[in-house]
């Protein structure tokens, strides 16, 4: 017997484990043993290892807090303190960690320190990146059991992600840019769960302005990117309104699930009858098969075809709209 038919045999022998996660472990040893075996360049086996370890560390660390909402804040790393950007991360941190968020955010300068300060070591993970240059964890982390390190952007950016339900993106370079539109292409692809994703200025800021304005005149009208997909994200100005998108957003929207070809939307507040006969109407392709009903438990059910998740951001915008206050006269 060979040292992976050993390792699985222990591991179908341990009854501790539930079946799905001696299931997992089987598939892991055996991945393991097919790539000691194989031709593969030991620096790359070197990558892949590392990335599992990486992943593995932060998963281990955001475990700790899986019954707490999460929020990650993305900006540049080169906005000092006491410039607006930076106060606004710290304003906004502080309050949603008052209300038992997490903060999760780089851990380096700039906006990751304002977001840490503002969170404080209790409430803020951060995960940071091993450069030569500028990105040392700032003193606001607790750097012995609330940060991890990463050394591959591709992992940084899976923890940054994975376990947020929104995200807060500030102006910054070359990194706020490609985070940003990782979380969009994730959203767009139905790669993460639904979530906020809030475009945050000064009041008199016209960075996102400036950015929408590419958006619209090169890859909307360039014909690569379809102008439906911003509704994936909403601009703020101050951190009033930042928040308010978050509340908006889950005000009675409270997840998203598929079995197979059918989706499945949770609710706090089912709909009355008018209010089913306008969502159908705003979304007719999911009003086809089995039909957009309510099922007797409150949820929304229907037809899913594994793309349209923009038009699951309009099914959602519109649930919330039945809890939120009318309008005053």
């Amino acid at each position: 017997m060979n040292l992976a038919d050993r390792l699985i045999e222990v591991v179908n022998a341990d009854t501790a484990l539930s079946a799905e996660r001696r299931a997992l472990l089987r598939e892991l040893v055996t991945r393991v043993a097919g790539v000691a075996e194989s031709d593969a360049n030991t620096k790359d086996l070197r990558v892949a290892v590392r990335a599992i370890d990486e992943l593995l560390a932060a998963f281990v660390l955001f475990d700790r807090f899986a019954d707490r909402a999460k929020l990650t804040i993305f900006g540049s790393a080169r906005t000092p303190p006491g410039h607006p950007h930076y106060e606004l991360a710290v304003e906004l941190a502080s309050i949603m960690a008052a209300r038992g968020w997490i903060i999760v955010s780089g851990g380096g300068p700039g906006i990751m320190e304002a977001a840490a300060r503002g969170g404080g070591r209790d409430a803020t993970i951060g995960v940071n990146i091993d450069l030569p240059f500028e990105q040392s964890p700032n003193p606001y982390i607790d750097v012995a059991t609330m940060l991890v390190t990463m050394r591959y952007f591709f992992t940084r950016k899976v923890a940054l992600t994975r376990s947020s339900i929104a995200f807060v993106i500030l102006p910054g370079g070359l990194g706020t840019m490609d985070e940003l539109f990782e979380v969009i292409t994730l959203l767009d692809t139905g790669k993460t769960t639904p979530a906020p994703v809030v475009l945050l200025d000064t009041p008199e800021g016209t960075y996102w302005e400036e950015w929408r304005d590419f958006v619209d005149h090169t890859l909307i009208e360039g014909g690569y990117v379809s102008s439906v997909d911003l509704n994936l994200v909403r601009p703020a100005r101050g951190v009033t309104e930042a928040i308010a998108e978050i509340d908006r957003f889950y005000a009675n929207y409270e997840g998203f699930s598929l079995d197979g070809p059918r989706a499945t939307v949770h609710l706090k507040r089912p709909p009355r009858p008018e209010e089913l006969v306008r969502l159908r109407a705003l979304v007719p392709q999911f009003d086809l098969g089995e039909g957009l009903r309510l099922e007797p438990d409150g949820t929304l059910v229907f037809d899913f075809d594994g793309r349209s998740y923009v038009a699951l951001r309009t099914v959602i915008d519109e649930v919330n709209r039945w809890v939120e206050p009318a309008p005053a006269d």
